[in-house]
């Protein structure tokens, strides 16, 4: 069914009734009105939280049956729609994903976003949180002050405020009081200090309740305290369970097994011990079992009472065949409350479990496996190809997916478990967001967040196969929620198909509108006729109508601001105003007993109202704000009411719980009488209140109609009442639809089809983006298909002749046509592959006949394959790339009648391994210089070099390993290199001299050195400082550069003093004498052997000349190569470096003057040390 459902923010996922719902609640907005200390004295009310759940209310069993609405259960126990009020801190305690699931993130100080993700449909719903500003998470509820709350209690202690609580109550208008209704009430002693509280009851005639109250302590954050309840008589007295699960034993949640409610799970605090006890006697005795692992979440199987699935806080799923005694991992890294339990009737084995994970690069999957064999042979994924996180939902008859596009949403549908089809959504819709409203009416109802909308969806229906979507309705308002979610105003009224009422944003104002055809047709209502006291409303359509507030109430217990049952069809009762718009202000309550026809006031302040003895009889109770200790009950759909007391002393209503269809008729109240009061349990019996049994003279018959209009939905439905005010009791045979009579078909019965759009005059146009004409590819020569009239039936329409042909597609042979709209892409969307990796082109048709169409795909490298039909290509056309490169991809499609062809460029990388940034050690000045990056393995065209050259802040982007670059300045300069490719990113970085001039001396080493030489650059730097510091030259202008690989080699610069500019040539001649006097003693050094150096005890190297250069020598060539080398020693093998010589031997005495000397010519130069 549908309610007010919670959106998520507009984001790149799925959301739907019973996907999770993003609750992003802090841990003060928690803490607000709680004490943290219990002893603490409050001037105000007491503070507490509290939730009500029906006992075996979980996971999958809150999914409305066909007597269940919003606020009330089949049996009457008040319950929470599925698709209501996803919003805010109230969903059922212990519901995977639910805002108690993130309050026990919230507990532990974590408020992940996973963590804090619910799902309505696996579990009922809680109440928000009462605190100091009334209910936390109510729906446009206002609570009430504590301040205010808090005098009215005092003033009734004084004996002042007796009016005050019954100035409404003891109105007139033909209300009578009442005796006492048959009541008991029990207090919880003992748990005054708890600040949290859960009450479970199973219904379906069983007497046991329970009651979990906790005591968080925020300034631990964690349950320090816990009591278990346990009644077996409707609530007329409870027992403490402690003893039954440990007296020292902390509980932190309950759950209850759906398909048998005898069986019950409790978790154990996990600050104190990770543990489960199960109880298989409906809570009455428990044993305890150990867990490894910290459960956040559950879910038990629909049918199988023994079978669940837990999730736990490191996002690892387990399943349980055993009821939880023993537990098996399923997946790890899958995604919070993205996992459901096999649908019956569809998958084939029971135990299959759907799920979506995460693969270890980061992407994620659609998988399926056994849950007690799900090993990776054992898993299927039945979507090719990754999808959006969170955007798999498994719901009835469909799975939704949405898959990673760049750009815009893509989503896809599987109908009973067939391939996975594209949605089509109008072409131009451009969805932000999309949530799924509901899919068990045979098609899907989907809320649409366009392009162009902010606070505001659009409707749509979908076909039965959930494929092809049309509006129903646009500018559907949204209320902003707690966690920033989005509460959309739509609310399907129960026991009535296609009938939907909704709030439309048109012009800055919001006004209820009302739909009998499931959205085909919308009008406004009616305002009532005349108020409580009997003057007229002067209301007139279109200008002024009646609005109504479609919030559920975040309090499964309390009825939310509009209520409809199964069980009574027909009777719609509303929070809402008149006047030209919704307003929050000046609010009644309003009720409908001909499905919305007509409406009629029936309180001016706001009451939560429930339906009693299936729908016969209403009860009405003032909002929790304001303490009580009377009801209201009406027998004759809200025309009188009558005053029945329920307390002697007002009670502070938390919560009710309502069993209308059990053989006793019970209500239990929840609530307390101050802020020092202990927890009080009402229990009321109402059978006194019904003079006896119904007979069937006490029953009227009622048609449906709409306006006047008898035929709805295609038939003539007649319903089956109580006569208004006889007080007796309906039967347990008690049938409502008496008869439905089929009518014949008429225009309303029809709504446009897919592509069509309806006009000012009524009828269904193409839309402009739409050509009428085009044929499915699947639809081949000697077939037949059903071309639209641009109608299609209302789903669930009953309607038969009339104009049914006129509107129905008409069977048509299929054309022989050109293929037309081929389309190339990869199986995930994306246009890059890892080298070696299996890509998988998928090759689509918009038209043509896909049976007589050759299809050819040439990959680009070579290689080509061809297909004699489209048929083939279905399941992808699978290629792999031997090397890195950007490839055309070209696909060719041809018959007899045309061709069309497409081409797409994929680029396949492979990651960088190694990257070596090669530059001169030393350049001229504004000369131009050659830099080059060597990337390991090698790529081409594949790889993105990002350049930051001396002081730039923005690199220079080039998709060549090479670059060109002229320094306009003398110093050191940084020359830093990226390199990415595929994932990868690597650096390198390197230092050069900038001068106007210099002097290189190129060095070899005796062949003893290749064996200790480990090719890495500190290896280098340390021989090139060893060389510079046996040297005994001036460090500042020497500059010694050893290149890698073998043999070793080095290049020893002579480098001017620091930004010389004046005097060039004077410092060249310097330069060049020095050189000379270097020259005349190479001789003597060579014929000594005098150059040399001990790399190791043992082992001592000799330095060789290998060439001594005239003014410059520049450093051009990306590296020196090793053969270049060898050559370079065998010609000038004689030209040692003599100006060594003297720093290895000083007893050389003939030669310290001249050295002295070569140092005096040079003194007046600096540079800076650089090693590579």
């Amino acid at each position: 069914m549908i309610a007010a459902h919670t959106l998520q923010n507009a984001k790149a996922e799925i959301t739907c009734a019973s996907c999770p719902t993003p609750v992003q609640l802090h841990q003060e907005k928690l803490k607000l009105g709680i004490r943290a200390d219990p002893t603490e004295e409050l001037a105000t009310l007491k503070n507490i939280r509290v939730e009500f759940k029906e006992l075996g209310v979980t996971d999958q069993d809150t999914e409305m049956d066909g007597d269940r609405e919003a606020g009330i259960s089949a049996e009457g126990a008040p319950q929470f729609h599925q698709d209501a009020s996803l919003d805010g801190v109230s969903t059922q305690e212990g519901a995977p994903g639910s805002s108690e699931e993130s309050r026990r993130n919230n507990d532990k100080g974590e408020m992940a976003e996973d963590s804090a993700l619910r799902r309505a449909k696996r579990s009922g719903h809680e109440f928000a949180e009462f605190g100091e500003n009334g209910w936390t998470g109510g729906a446009g509820v206002d609570a009430g002050s504590p301040d205010e709350r808090g005098s009215m209690l005092d003033a009734h202690k004084q004996g002042r405020s007796e009016f005050r609580w019954n100035r409404d109550e003891g109105r007139g208008n033909t209300r009578q009081d009442e005796p006492k209704l048959t009541s008991s009430t029990f207090a919880l002693t003992g748990d005054s200090a708890h600040n949290h509280a859960v009450v479970y009851w199973s219904g379906q005639n069983s007497s046991v309740i329970l009651i979990l109250t906790k005591l968080y302590d925020f300034h631990i954050g964690s349950v320090t305290e816990s009591t278990l309840w346990r009644s077996t008589d409707y609530g007329s007295t409870y027992e403490r369970m402690n003893d039954k699960v440990g007296s020292k034993t902390v509980l932190s949640y309950l759950y209850v097994c759906p398909s048998n409610k005898r069986k019950i799970m409790v978790l154990t605090d996990p600050e104190f011990e990770s543990s489960v006890l199960i109880s298989t006697d409906e809570g009455a005795s428990y044993q305890k079992y150990r867990l490894n692992f910290y459960v956040l979440s559950l879910l038990f199987h629909p049918t199988e009472e023994d079978w669940a699935l837990a999730y736990s806080h490191d996002q690892k799923l387990y399943s349980s065949v055993d009821f939880g005694r023993k537990w098996q991992l399923i997946h790890e890294h899958v995604t919070p409350n993205r996992f459901y339990w096999s649908v019956t009737g569809l998958d084939r084995e029971p135990d299959l479990v759907h799920m979506e994970a995460h693969t270890p690069d980061g992407n994620v999957q659609y998988v399926t496996c056994r849950a007690q064999m799900c090993t990776e042979a054992n898993r299927n994924y039945p979507f090719p190809g990754y999808i959006d996180i969170s955007s798999l939902v498994v719901q009835d008859d469909y799975i939704f997916i949405q898959v990673p596009t760049s750009g815009r949403a893509t989503y896809y549908v599987s109908y009973k478990r067939e391939p996975f089809i594209q949605i089509k959504l109008p072409k131009y819709s451009l969805p932000k967001d999309l949530h799924i409203v509901s899919t068990d009416e045979k098609q899907v109802f989907a809320a649409v967040q366009e392009w162009n909308q902010n606070d505001t969806y659009n409707l749509y229906l979908s076909d039965t196969r959930g494929i092809y979507f049309t509006l129903a309705m646009e500018n559907v308002k949204t209320t902003r929620g707690i966690g920033g979610n989005q509460m959309l105003d739509l609310y399907e009224v129960a026991g009535i198909k296609g009938m939907l009422i909704a709030n439309k944003r048109h012009d800055n104002q919001v006004k209820t509108y009302i739909t009998y055809n499931k959205g085909r047709d919308w009008r406004l209502l009616q305002a009532p006729a005349s108020d409580l006291e009997g003057n007229d409303i002067h209301c007139i359509l279109p200008f002024c109508s009646l609005h109504l507030q479609l919030q559920m109430s975040e309090n499964p217990y309390l009825s939310g601001t509009i209520s409809t049952k199964n069980s009574a069809p027909g009777i719609i009762v509303a929070t809402g105003n008149i006047g030209a718009e919704l307003s929050y202000n000046n609010v009644g309550m309003f009720i409908s007993s001909d499905a919305g026809n007509t409406w009629r006031p029936i309180f001016e302040e706001e009451h939560n109202i429930w339906f009693l003895d299936k729908g016969g009889a209403l009860v009405a109770v003032k909002q929790p704000s304001v303490p009580t200790r009377h009801l209201w009950v009406s027998f004759d759909e809200g025309r009188q009411w009558t005053q029945h007391s329920f307390s002697s002393v007002p009670l502070f209503v938390d919560g009710v719980l309502v069993e209308a269809g059990a053989e006793n008729q019970i209500m239990t109240f929840f609530g307390h009488f101050s802020h020092r009061s202990e927890w009080q349990l009402i229990k009321i019996d109402y059978k006194s209140i019904f003079s006896r049994k119904c007979t069937e003279e006490d029953y009227q018959t009622w048609h449906l109609h709409n306006q006047g209009e008898p035929c709805v939905m295609g038939q003539k439905q007649i319903y089956m009442k109580r006569r208004p005010g006889n007080y007796c009791m309906l039967g347990k045979d008690y049938s409502r639809i008496l008869s439905a009579e089929s009518c014949i078909c008429r225009a309303h019965d029809f709504e446009c089809d897919y592509g069509y759009e309806r006009g000012s005059d009524g009828n269904c146009k193409p839309a402009f983006w739409f050509n009428p004409s085009t044929v499915s590819r699947s639809c081949s020569q000697g077939q037949n298909y059903f071309n639209s009239t641009g109608y299609r039936k209302v789903v669930l329409n009953n309607c038969t002749k009339g104009v049914k042909e006129l509107y129905t597609p008409r069977k048509q042979q299929c054309p022989n046509r050109p293929p037309k709209g081929l389309l190339l892409t990869t199986k995930d969307g994306k246009l890059t592959a890892g080298l070696g990796s299996n890509v998988t082109f998928m090759v689509h048709l918009d038209e043509g006949d896909s049976l007589r169409t050759n299809i050819q795909l040439d990959f680009g490298d070579g290689t080509a394959v061809s297909y004699s039909n489209l048929s083939w290509t279905e399941e992808g056309i699978k290629h792999v790339y031997k090397s890195a490169g950007i490839f055309r991809v070209t696909a060719f499609a041809e018959n007899t009648l045309g061709y069309d062809t497409t081409t797409l460029y994929l680029h396949v990388t492979c990651p960088v391994e190694h990257v070596q940034l090669l530059a001169p050690f030393v350049v001229i000045r504004n000369k131009e210089v050659n830099i080059t990056a060597v990337v390991l393995p090698s790529h081409s065209r594949t790889v993105t070099y990002f350049w930051w050259l001396g002081n730039n802040t923005e690199p220079v982007i080039t998709l060549d390993g090479s670059i060109s670059h002229t320094f306009q300045s003398e110093g050191m300069h940084t020359i830093t290199v990226q390199v990415a490719a595929s994932n990868t990113i690597l650096q390198d970085t390197k230092t050069i001299a900038v001068k106007e001039f210099f002097k290189s001396l190129l060095l070899s080493f005796s062949p003893n050195l290749d064996e200790f030489n480990p090719d890495i650059p500190e290896w280098r730097q340390d021989v090139g400082r060893v060389i510079k510091k046996v040297a005994e030259f001036p460090e500042e202008q020497l500059l010694v550069a050893v290149f890698p690989g073998v043999p070793t080699a080095a290049e020893l610069f002579l480098l001017p003093y620091k930004n010389q500019s004046e005097g060039k040539k004077k410092s060249e001649e310097a330069l060049e004498r020095v050189w000379v006097s270097l020259g005349e003693i190479h001789e003597d050094a060579l014929n000594q052997n005098l150059v040399e150096f001990e790399l190791k005890p043992g082992v001592r190297v000799i330095v060789y000349n290998t060439q001594l250069t005239l003014a410059p020598l520049v450093d051009s060539s990306p590296r020196h190569s090793s053969s270049a080398m060898l050559m370079l020693l065998s010609v000038v093998f004689l030209g040692l470096a003599v100006f060594l010589i003297y720093k290895f031997k000083r007893s050389i005495s003939h030669k310290i003057q001249r050295k002295r000397a070569v140092n005096g010519l040079i003194c007046g130069f600096s540079a800076s040390d650089l090693i590579c």
